[in-house]
């Protein structure tokens, strides 16, 4: 499915910023201030057009420092039992000692990824066409016999046969 995505220059910036944070921690795992400049600004540029992010991409910076959250670099991840059947991931980032919590369930999916969302998705989007019949109709300047010789004689000639 090839929707029109509505500030795609503004996702393409995203994830470079995002790619360019994980580029710099894969040279220089030392360089922290900088993939967490790089994360600041994307969560900045996010917030300010008011884009919804990837849960995937959301789940790898943190929420407090705006660092990223790689196990073993920056983070520690940890698997906890909640009650009988609940697992857990708890991603801690080394920098701020926030704490995030994710559901570890193998059959687990998530709600953009199911059909009914998709079908959701579909029906929220309006007909190109419908927009186009309900924009209003340009109207045409009103020519007057002295203006243009050549349309209005064209005009006058043309009989219905």
């Amino acid at each position: 499915m090839s929707g029109h995505i509505k500030d795609k220059e503004a996702y393409l910036r995203l994830n470079y910023l995002y790619q360019a944070a994980h580029c710099v921690l894969a040279h220089n795992p030392d360089n922290l201030e900088l993939a967490r400049f790089y994360c600041f600004t994307q969560r900045t540029i996010a917030r300010r057009l008011v884009l919804r992010q990837d849960p995937s991409v959301k789940r790898t910076i943190c929420k407090k420092c705006c660092s990223l959250l790689i196990p073993g670099l920056t983070a520690t991840t940890r698997q906890r039992k909640r009650g009988k059947k609940r697992r857990v991931t708890v991603l801690r980032c080394l920098s701020c000692k926030q704490s995030k919590t994710l559901l570890n369930e193998p059959d687990y999916c998530l709600w953009q990824d199911r059909p009914e969302a998709q079908a959701q998705i579909q029906q929220k989007q309006p007909d190109q066409d419908a927009s186009v019949k309900n924009q209003p109709k340009k109207t045409k300047p009103d020519r007057t016999e002295g203006s243009n010789p050549s349309t209005s004689s064209a005009t006058t000639e043309q009989t219905p046969a």
